[in-house]
């Protein structure tokens, strides 16, 4: 399905507008102390086991969203936002994407 952060698709006519359409992803305390833990891993003040879990949350996030866009008919996703959170002061971390599920012919 294709996702796009722009209003429109190039080469793509919009037929219909299904609503807002949203995934979650939630990385949870462990997976941070399971990171810091391992700081070997860190290179330049970079860990990709850290960006990797992000990478994955961001996917899970996306694939959510996505679905629900299929489930209400649509077969694209237009204005697509990432955001990411943290929430209990600190502890966990959410990745949220959010989008309007559109039909493109």
């Amino acid at each position: 399905m294709i996702s796009v952060t722009t209003p429109s698709i190039e080469g793509k006519r919009i037929v219909r507008y299904h609503g807002l359409v949203s995934g979650e992803a939630i990385l949870g305390a462990n997976i941070f102390r399971d990171f810091f833990a391992g700081v070997r891993d860190i290179i330049g003040g970079r860990s990709a086991a850290y960006e990797k879990e992000l990478r994955r949350a961001k996917e899970i996030a996306i694939q959510e969203m996505q679905e629900q866009a299929q489930a209400m008919g649509g077969n694209a996703v237009v204005g697509v936002d990432l955001d990411y959170e943290t929430i209990r002061q600190g502890s966990m971390l959410m990745v949220s994407a959010s989008g309007t599920a559109v039909t493109i012919e």
